[in-house]
């Protein structure tokens, strides 16, 4: 039987089916019909169908989402994407596929993958964390991951910004209804929107770093605000959690500096007289969120 990992995102629908080993025997993406929640779930099916017809097996299916299932209620919740909000996504799915399926925050899952066999092989405890559109996290333990009894487990974006600088608060309104979130500040839109703040100039965060690097002080100032933010929030992290490894995944990982620049700050705010965490790239890339849903499901042979 294969694996299947289906990674629901705002914008597209990935899949992927995968052999016990890890390799790839097929792969697709589609369209997110986007506040459409029946035409969400039949994308989903459809894409399950496609791939099992190109591997030519019947595979188990997890599915990485923005959000959790609730333990209270059984429905979707804390989703960015709010149309699934409220809604039963699991039964559902399982109602349409005719089978079991297993759903994870889309960010335990890319964690998940670079533990199994990514960044964060054989490292004991691993932290992922997602900075694109929003900000999110996963914690994973001996391959295992931790959800919590409030499937809010690794939800490092939606706690205030610590230590916070003067012109930082009371911070910015985020949708889940606070103030001065992490994801805020450290989402792609948190990004541009201080840039925009400091110098009226409203440009994609692709564009400050490439400004940054062809040397725009302006662009640069707004890079060491995002690193300076970005130690601290991690700091955080390490001082409860302590992990072996950090590994970035999303749009704004590919910034090469964050790799030097947050280790080389963040030791003044954790609580030690060293710190040995390891902040990496994601071995998988983008490939990661969509491979860790195909893991949710017990690897008949541990890679």
């Amino acid at each position: 039987m294969i694996q299947i990992g289906i990674d629901l995102g705002g914008t597209k629908i990935e899949g992927i089916a995968l052999a016990a080993n890890g390799e790839a025997l097929a792969g697709r993406r589609v369209p997110t019909p986007r506040d459409d929640y029946d035409g969400t779930v039949r994308a989903i099916a459809a894409l399950v169908g496609a791939l099992e017809s190109e591997a030519g097996s019947r595979g188990t299916v997890g599915i990485g989402m923005p959000g959790a299932i609730s333990p209270a209620t059984g429905l979707v919740k804390n989703a960015n994407s709010t149309w699934l909000n409220g809604q039963p996504l699991q039964q559902d799915l399982e109602r349409a596929l005719a089978r079991s399926v297993r759903l994870a925050n889309d960010a335990n899952c890319f964690a998940l993958s670079e533990a199994c066999d990514g960044a964060g092989a054989g490292a004991e405890v691993v932290f992922g964390v997602i900075i694109g559109t929003g900000t999110g996290g996963g914690v994973v333990v001996r391959r295992q991951v931790i959800t919590g009894p409030n499937a809010v487990g690794g939800e490092w974006g939606h706690n205030p910004l610590p230590w916070p600088e003067p012109d930082e608060l009371p911070g910015r309104e985020c949708y889940c209804g606070r103030r001065g979130c992490i994801e805020t500040f450290l989402s792609g839109p948190g990004l541009v929107r201080d840039h925009e703040r400091v110098t009226g100039s409203r440009m994609s965060s692709e564009a400050i770093a490439a400004s940054a690097a062809g040397g725009d002080p302006h662009a640069e100032a707004t890079l060491r605000r995002y690193v300076g933010r970005m130690a601290r929030a991690l700091a955080t992290i390490i001082n409860v959690l302590d992990p072996d490894v950090i590994v970035l995944g999303g749009g704004l990982s590919n910034l090469d500096r964050l790799y030097a620049d947050v280790p080389a700050q963040w030791g003044r705010w954790v609580f030690s007289d060293r710190v040995d965490t390891r902040l990496v790239r994601p071995r998988h890339g983008d490939a990661s969120g969509v491979r860790g849903a195909a893991w949710l499901w017990p690897l008949p042979n541990p890679i």
